[in-house]
């Protein structure tokens, strides 16, 4: 799947933040509610305009998004 066809950014819409195109739905959003423990049938189910392939869209974006970060070790003193 492409991410592309369903994640989009537009300034007028959330300050520009990724969201589900047609929707005022942030992968934020997403994200934070599969993050606390959110099912994606909890998450269709609590926003109707969203599609299964919705989220995944979200989840690619986001996954593409860190694959090319650059990370720096740091270890934190007990």
């Amino acid at each position: 799947m492409d991410w592309r066809e369903r994640v989009v950014t537009d300034p007028d819409i959330l300050l520009g933040k990724p969201t589900v195109k047609g929707t005022r739905l942030s992968v934020e959003l997403i994200l934070g509610w599969l993050g606390q423990g959110w099912t994606v049938d909890m998450l269709l189910e609590n926003y109707p305009t969203l599609s299964r392939d919705d989220v995944l869209a979200a989840l690619a974006f986001a996954a593409d998004m860190l694959r090319d970060e650059r990370y720096i070790a740091v270890h934190q003193a007990s």
